[in-house]
C-alpha cells in the first residue's frame, strides 16, 4: 500500500505517550517488571522500545476522562501472565475469551500500571 500525504492509512504506529505521577517508580516498573527495553530518557520523559513503537512515559497528571489501552502482543497469554504476577503485576480478574479462531483462543488478560494507566495483554493462543 502506498502512503498518501493526505492520509494515516498505510503508516505505522510509532510512539504512544503515557503520563504518570512518579517517573523514577514508573521507569523502574515498566523496565524492570514489564521488561521493556529502556531506550533513553530526556527533557522528564523516559523511552522504552515495545515492539515497533516507542513508549514514552512522562511526569505529569491524566486530563480527566484522557483514556486508552496499551495492548501487548501475547500468543503465550498464560505463562506470561503468570511470570508477570510473580513479579507483583495485579490481573484483577481471568483472562477473557473473545473469539475462536482456527488458529486458537484470541485472549485478553488487562492489567494496570502503577498510577491506573491501563494495559492488556491480547493474543491468539494455541489451543493444547
Amino acid at each position: 500500500m502506498s502512503v498518501s500525504s493526505a492520509s494515516l492509512a498505510g503508516r505505522d504506529l510509532v510512539q504512544v505517550a503515557l503520563f504518570v505521577a512518579d517517573l523514577e517508580r514508573s521507569t523502574a516498573w515498566y523496565r524492570d517488571v514489564l521488561g521493556l527495553p529502556f531506550l533513553f530518557e530526556t527533557n522528564g520523559m523516559v523511552f522504552f522500545q515495545a515492539g515497533g513503537a516507542r513508549l514514552m512515559i512522562g511526569r505529569g497528571e491524566r486530563a480527566r476522562g484522557a483514556g486508552g489501552v496499551l495492548y501487548f502482543d501475547a500468543p503465550d497469554l498464560p505463562a506470561l501472565a503468570e511470570a508477570l504476577a510473580a513479579k507483583g503485576v495485579v490481573f484483577r480478574r481471568p483472562a477473557d475469551l473473545l473469539q475462536r479462531t482456527e488458529a486458537g483462543d484470541l485472549m485478553l488478560q488487562s492489567f494496570e500500571d502503577l498510577d491506573g494507566n491501563a494495559l492488556a495483554l491480547m493474543g491468539v493462543v494455541p489451543r493444547a
